[in-house]
């Protein structure tokens, strides 16, 4: 299947349902954003634009980037699409590698581009001098004339490549995602019945649609659903969320495990601790009550419909995980990784600590276990799977196995009901000293417990296991000196001998992270 195929009988099956739009504007109809991007596909073929031609989105999130994408992939071209935090050399290095012809921009950039390079390297403005710039906000807003469908100027092949997609670690040496329609529209189908939207759903995206996390499974879902996806109008603060919660009061989100744990450990557990509350939770049967009742509250905070909360991109602590689970609160544990569309397996309402089974028509394997657990690499085969890195032979053969399987780099181990566990990455374990297998996220999980930790990072200095930690509040000297060594105390009684943390010290600055807020841990080895 095409992504136009894909666009086509979703606008013709929920015509006039709302599409996309601002929380707190009137949205577009799914016909209303198919004459949008029937527009833009004969503007974009107008602007001597040729089939596989690639085109930059660069934007943040707007009702009109997906209008864009649509625009681009319904017709013969290829997105490329550009995480707004990007900075102008790595634009630049991206642009260069990926051969854009085209840059659309959100508004707000443009000039921050425009002016970088004005003076940047000539080498730079030599690669880009042919390269056009288009304003996402000029080409998407107001009344756009009625075209006709172009049957020469469509998407045909489902093997045809459809994006190119960079993520960080772009400076220097860019590696370009190489996914084609087959590829996102066969993740698109497969992930639907997880989510479980019927039409006139709402769905409210907050994370950056140039991640293929949320383009995939909170844009290209939910359109082929019949659903309403809402955009705020300004980034994700409590102020602006928490009255855009209450308004739009959205069926399903998608989000990453910082900001589940950051909910929790500020609102809901304060609250759980409070006063006789703690006393009488430790009651056999009212414990399970009061977090129910802990559980309906947040899920009222969340605009009181809610019923697919989805969690992805790394890990969720397991003490915040136990309390969703056992407080009823519809949240959705999914793995998967921006080269496989991106999902690979997820549930509902399923195993504890587990991502769930393996999607339809997806293959997972392990490979070499690597303990007495079983716990082995991650490796996946199926139409989901990209095609390799954009010019990139070397790296490309590096991640598939000779009978073509694609090498995650994650460890895992299935349990006897095929449900999979995700145990960390292969770079990131550390050998203990008589080659046992030590697993840092592990440990920063049961770190991340403590009510003063903001987060945590496990690392191999030396001979010894270390942890940098970063704390909530101010602290004199002496009392960050007791506390640490009283938490390494308590989190060393926790951990077998061989994994036990020699000392830790306090990160003063947050952790730098990448889109899904994951730690960049190759800056802090």
């Amino acid at each position: 299947m095409t992504i136009h195929r894909l666009w086509t009988e979703a606008a013709h099956r929920h015509a006039d349902r709302p599409a996309l739009g601002w929380v707190d504007d009137t949205p577009w109809t799914f016909t209303e954003v198919d004459r949008r991007v029937r527009f833009l596909r004969a503007e974009f073929r107008k602007r001597g634009l040729k089939p596989g031609d690639r085109v930059a989105l660069w934007s943040s999130n707007h009702p009109g980037w997906g209008t864009v994408y649509l625009g681009i992939t319904t017709g013969p071209l290829v997105v490329v699409p550009l995480l707004p935090e990007f900075s102008p050399t790595d634009m630049a290095n991206v642009l260069t590698h990926a051969g854009v012809k085209l840059l659309v921009a959100g508004r707000s950039l443009v000039d921050g581009w425009t002016k970088w390079f004005s003076s940047a390297p000539e080498p730079t403005r030599t690669a880009l001098a042919d390269l056009k710039i288009g304003v996402l906000e000029d080409l998407v807003d107001g009344p756009v004339a009625e075209v006709p469908e172009d049957p020469s100027w469509i998407s045909k092949s489902s093997d045809d490549l459809a994006a190119l997609i960079y993520t960080s670690g772009t400076t220097g040496s860019p590696k370009g995602v190489m996914l084609t329609h087959g590829n996102l529209t066969s993740n698109a189908v497969t992930s639907s019945p997880i989510v479980g939207f019927v039409p006139g759903d709402r769905m409210l995206s907050v994370l950056p649609l140039a991640h293929t996390y949320e383009c995939t499974l909170g844009l290209l879902v939910p359109l082929h659903e019949g659903v309403q996806v809402g955009y705020l109008s300004k980034p994700p603060s409590p102020a602006v969320l928490l009255p855009a919660l209450a308004s739009f009061r959205p069926h399903a989100i998608l989000t990453v495990p910082l900001f589940m744990e950051k909910i929790y450990r500020s609102k809901v557990l304060p609250g759980l601790n409070k006063g006789l509350l703690r006393v009488l939770r430790k009651i056999p049967g009212l414990g399970w009550t009061f977090t129910r009742i802990a559980g309906a509250k947040l899920k009222k905070t969340f605009g009181g419909r809610l019923k697919f909360f989805g969690v992805g991109g790394a890990a969720l602590a397991p003490e915040v995980a136990r309390f969703l689970h056992r407080a009823g609160f519809p949240y959705a544990i999914g793995y998967g990784l921006t080269e496989t569309s991106p999902l690979v397996a997820g549930h509902k309402k399923g195993r504890l600590y587990s991502t769930g089974g393996v999607l339809k028509g997806v293959q997972v394997r392990i490979a070499e276990p690597r303990n007495e657990l079983g716990a082995g690499e991650i490796q996946v085969k199926g139409p989901n799977v990209m095609v390799g890195y954009y010019q990139d032979p070397v790296r490309t053969a590096e991640v598939f196995t000779p009978d073509g399987w694609f090498k995650t780099g994650d460890l895992g181990l299935f349990d006897s009901h095929h449900h999979l566990y995700i145990k960390g990455r292969s770079k990131n374990l550390i050998l203990g000293p008589s080659g046992e297998n030590i697993y840092p996220e592990a440990i920063e999980a049961l770190i991340n417990q403590d009510c003063l930790v903001v987060e945590s990072l496990v690392l191999q200095r030396g001979a010894e296991i270390i942890a940098k930690v970063v704390l909530e509040g101010e602290h004199t000297a002496e009392s960050i000196e007791a506390y640490l060594s009283n938490l390494k105390q308590h989190i060393n009684q926790q951990l077998a001998r061989f994994s036990r943390l020699s000392f830790l010290e306090v990160q003063s600055v947050p952790f730098e992270k990448t889109a899904t807020l994951k730690i960049k841990r190759y800056l802090y080895g």
